[in-house]
C-alpha cells in the first residue's frame, strides 16, 4: 500500500492538477494555483521544499506545502519589508543582517542601498538558497553582490552570538510560526535581537495577517513593546495576493535612542521615511521599484478601524 502524503507536503497539496494551500494557521479556507509542471520537489533536514510552475502566477516557492514567493507577486513583500525599515533610519544603513530570507529577495533590495558595507544572512537551510539560485534567478541575485556573506546556521544562535549592537537594522523574513519559524516569533529571540541592534537603529520582521491573525500581531507586538521599551513599537501593511487572505505586515521595532543620538531620546517614528527612495541596481540587474514609495511607506501604517481597535495599547503610535 502507498503511503500517505506527510502533512505539509507538496504531494498533500496537489490533487488533479491544481495545488491547494492548506495550514491550521488559516483554518477552513485555502488558496489554490493550477500547476502547469512541477520543477523541484527535495526534503532537507528542516522541511519539505518544492518549486512548480503555475499558470497565473509563474514560478512558484512552497515551504511545507506553504508558499513562500511567487514571481508575479514576490516584490510587493520584497521591497516593503526591507524598504520601510531602511528608509526610516535617521542614518543610512552600513550592516545589516537579514535572518531566513533563503529566497534571497530581501538581499536584492537591500543591495540598492550603496551606503550598505555589509550585509550578513543567517539561513538555517541550505536547499532554501542553492533552489532559489536555480529557480528564482531575479530574485536570488542579490546573493551576487559582493557586500553579502551567507551563513547557513541557527539565525537565533547567529544573533544570540553577534556582538552588542552590531547592526543599524536586522530584518526577520521568517515562514509562519510553525515547525522550524516558531522559535524565531518568541520573546529571548527578540531580546537577542534588541540587544544585537544598536541605538536608534531597527528590527523589522514579518508579522502575519490582520485578517486571520490579530491575536497573533497582540501578542507579539505586546511582548515587543516591553523589549524594546523607550523605542517604539508600529505595524505597517503590504497587499500580496498569494498569502493567506491577501495581505501581510511587518513588525517595526525600533530601538530607543541614547540621549546622544539623532533627535534625542525620543522613540523613532518608523512612519516618517528619511532616506531616499533605493533606485536600480544595473550591475546585477535589479530594475526599479515596482511597489515601494514614499507614499506608500506613509500609509502602510494608517489601519483599518478593526485592526486599529484590536491593536490598542499595543503600538507605539496610534
Amino acid at each position: 500500500m502507498a503511503s500517505k502524503p506527510s502533512p505539509g507536503s507538496a504531494d498533500q497539496a496537489i490533487n488533479d492538477g491544481w495545488y491547494t494551500e492548506l495550514s491550521p494557521m488559516w483554518p477552513g479556507q485555502g488558496l489554490s494555483l493550477k500547476v502547469k509542471e512541477i520543477l523541484y520537489r527535495g526534503k532537507s533536514d528542516f522541511q519539505d521544499v518544492c518549486v512548480f510552475e503555475s499558470e497565473s502566477m509563474g514560478t512558484v516557492l512552497l515551504l511545507d506545502g506553504v508558499i513562500q514567493a511567487t514571481d508575479r507577486d514576490e516584490f510587493s513583500y520584497q521591497e516593503m519589508i526591507a524598504h520601510i525599515p531602511m528608509c526610516a533610519l535617521e542614518r543610512p544603513a552600513k550592516k545589516v543582517l537579514v535572518v531566513g530570507g533563503g529566497d534571497g529577495g530581501v538581499l536584492r533590495e537591500l543591495a540598492r542601498y550603496p551606503d550598505v558595507e555589509e550585509i550578513h544572512m543567517a539561513e538555517i537551510d541550505k536547499m532554501v538558497p542553492d533552489v532559489s539560485k536555480q529557480y528564482f534567478p531575479e530574485m536570488a541575485v542579490g546573493f551576487s553582490d559582493p557586500r553579502v556573506t551567507l551563513h547557513i546556521c541557527d539565525g537565533i544562535k547567529y544573533v544570540e552570538d553577534s556582538p552588542e549592537h552590531s547592526y543599524d537594522l536586522i530584518v526577520v523574513d521568517s515562514s509562519d510560526p510553525v515547525g522550524p519559524a516558531e522559535v524565531l516569533f518568541e520573546k529571548p529571540f527578540f531580546e537577542a535581537l534588541h540587544r544585537a541592534v544598536r541605538p536608534g537603529g531597527i528590527v523589522c520582521t514579518q508579522a502575519e495577517s490582520l485578517w486571520l491573525h490579530l491575536d497573533i500581531i497582540k501578542a507579539l507586538a505586546g511582548m515587543c513593546k516591553e523589549v524594546f521599551a523607550g523605542g517604539s513599537v508600529s505595524y505597517a501593511t503590504t497587499t500580496i495576493p498569494t498569502y493567506p487572505s491577501g495581505q501581510i505586515g511587518m513588525l517595526v521595532c525600533a530601538k530607543a535612542r541614547t540621549e546622544q543620538g539623532e533627535g534625542g531620546s525620543a522613540p523613532l517614528d518608523p512612519r516618517i521615511p528619511r532616506q531616499a527612495e533605493p533606485g536600480p541596481l544595473p550591475q546585477l540587474g535589479v530594475p526599479e521599484l515596482k511597489y515601494y514609495s514614499h507614499e506608500v511607506h506613509t500609509a502602510a501604517f494608517v489601519l483599518p478601524v478593526f485592526a486599529k481597535k484590536g491593536l490598542e495599547g499595543c503600538l507605539t503610535f496610534q
